[in-house]
């Protein structure tokens, strides 16, 4: 670790100090025979579906949720608490492992960075997972991609089907920010290139693939989820899906390898798995089903995050992803840090250096929120107070003294600079939770509450909204939907950044209003997304892109990737 004198070490050289250990004694931790591991070089590998299937009946571990405060641009740190938890949990002599998404090209190149962690409470390979990795988006965006040229190809000759080209709801995707291709027209230059129609780009974690592939308990679920997406409707309004296309099958193909849950580690040696990447927003946020099952079989201890805060991201975890899956959480962290506290209490972005302890106090209303909506769904929940230099002893007392007082057992952490021994305190107390405090899990709401009912819950009980609104338009789609699809639980999609769906509104808000702005249907995934407020599904890139400083030296190692 570099003194004080010194130049901080970045993400990257950080991680290329570890010293990492062949793949499959990953597998040796976790019980996995070699037989059963597909490597892909030294450090990483999948885990053949066919062992997965034949381990079903195994019990399963504890499951941990790591979830957030609402973002702010100081940071909180989900994934490096994520990765410091399971460190830390491996220096106290449990057995665990880790469960996270896969980074996107897109925030790679533009501005957000990687998804691999931060200082010493990184998995590794660093480049590697946040670059290409094992291929799994190239074969969602290729089986995406297959069933836009195929609905275009069916039109082309004949049109069987009656496809109205004004009403085809399946665009394209590519794993990239690109914000000229939102919007297009296809087709162009004459007969012979098809019928010229509007079309769109999103990037690849929006694709309804990537929410299926994500959910799919095995390649059997994924084929049959393929299958029921709606790719649109006949001018009379008749669904028109997938499997009459007849592409599903060849999407499968495209998809058979890479639905097999990826395995890597820890800069310090615990086994992770990293699966799949769904938008956090139009999506669940969460890992692949397969991955955590898969996990929950080797494992006494399973953490796995969800993006964006608790509101959002814990709330799709619990009511989508455990609803689908069959599983239960057994305990939450909710992460936050004192500089996010403090925007969230009136601070500005320039003066986070500056002591406040009253910026401190009036942010911790956002916190207290996100921990009382957690404990709605019925499960242990404490905090991580994820530790950062600047942060000074007048804070922290604060700090405590305002869980303290609201009945929060809150942890302070230095896993960002110490790694798994800066988190053995927080990993001691984890552990203490689950083994005193009994889950008593359940969904928000249940499966034949109507859809309009369910958004008005989500508003009410965890954005302390008063009331929803909806133009007419918007209320004859509840309608419609709700005769076929009313079972399915719904995904709400509007901006992280507040309780509210105004993004300056920070803290923790009360007597707004919730306006749905348009519903779409993702019936292969499974669920209803509520887009409420403008909804990115393609992002651009920043005006000075990450991407300018990444070069690759003569030595063969990439330099500005973090």
């Amino acid at each position: 670790m570099s003194t004080q004198n010194e130049k901080p070490l970045s993400d990257i050289e950080i991680a290329r100090k570890a010293v990492m250990q062949p793949i499959q004694y990953m597998a040796d931790k976790l019980g996995i025979d070699e037989e059963h591991v597909i490597t892909y070089g030294k450090y990483r590998a999948k885990v053949d579906g066919k062992y997965i299937d034949s381990i079903k009946d195994k019990p399963n571990g504890k499951l941990i949720l790591v979830a957030g405060i609402t973002p702010t641009a100081a940071g909180e740190g989900k994934t490096t608490t994520s990765v410091g938890l399971g460190d830390g949990l491996t220096r106290i002599g449990k057995k665990s492992t880790i469960c996270l998404r896969e980074p996107s090209l897109g925030p790679c190149f533009g501005m957000k960075g990687g998804a691999a962690g931060g200082g010493y409470a990184q998995v590794v390979p660093m480049e590697q997972i946040n670059l290409h990795f094992n291929g799994d988006f190239h074969a969602i965006g290729a089986a995406h991609n297959l069933l836009s040229a195929m609905i275009d190809n069916h039109i082309y000759w004949g049109n069987e089907l009656q496809i109205d080209a004004r009403r085809i709801a399946w665009g394209r995707v590519m794993d990239m920010n690109d914000r000229s291709l939102r919007q297009i027209t296809g087709s162009l230059g004459g007969p012979g290139n098809g019928f010229p129609r509007t079309d769109k780009f999103d990037i690849t974690v929006a694709s309804e693939v990537m929410a299926i592939f994500c959910l799919a308990n095995d390649l059997k679920d994924l084929e049959e989820r393929l299958g029921n997406i709606v790719i649109g409707t006949t001018r009379d309004g008749v669904e028109i899906y997938a499997k009459q296309i007849k592409a599903v099958g060849a999407m499968t193909a495209l998809l058979k390898d890479a639905i097999q849950p990826n395995l890597v580690q820890t800069m310090e040696g615990t086994p992770c798995f990293i699966h799949g990447g769904p938008f956090a927003n139009i999506a669940h946020g969460c890992n692949s089903v397969i991955a955590t099952k898969t996990a929950l079989k080797h494992a006494d201890y399973v953490i796995t995050e969800a993006g964006f805060g608790a509101d959002l991201g814990a709330e799709k975890f619990l009511d989508i992803k455990m609803r689908k899956s069959g599983l239960k959480p057994d305990g939450a962290v909710i992460v936050c840090t004192l500089r996010a506290l403090k925007l969230h209490g009136g601070a500005e972005q320039a003066d986070l250096t500056t002591e406040s302890t009253d910026a401190v106090a009036q942010g911790f209303a956002n916190v207290k929120r996100h921990v009382e909506n957690t404990r709605k769904f019925g499960i242990p929940v404490m905090v991580a107070l994820n530790s950062f230099s600047a942060d000074t002893d007048a804070e922290r007392a604060t700090f405590f003294k305002l869980c303290d007082e609201a009945g929060i057992t809150a942890v302070e952490s230095d896993h960002w600079a110490r790694g798994g021994e800066g988190a053995e305190n927080l990993a001691k107390e984890v552990v203490n939770m689950l083994d005193t405090q009994e889950s008593n899990f359940d969904f928000l709401y249940q499966d034949d509450v109507p859809l309009w009912d369910k958004v008005k819950t989500i508003a009410t009980e965890l954005y302390h909204a008063d009331d929803i609104i909806a133009d007419q338009k918007v209320r004859n789609h509840f309608a419609t939907l709700q005769e076929k699809y009313g079972n399915l639980p719904v995904c709400i999609a509007k901006t992280p950044l507040s309780f509210t769906t105004d993004p300056s509104v920070k803290g923790a808000p009360t007597g707004h209003v919730m306006p749905i702005r348009e519903l779409r249907l993702s019936a292969g995934a499974g669920f209803v997304v509520v887009v409420c407020g403008d909804v990115m599904t393609m992002p651009g890139l920043p005006r000075k892109p990450a991407a300018e400083n990444i070069y690759v030296r003569e030595d063969g190692e990439i330099e500005g990737l973090f």
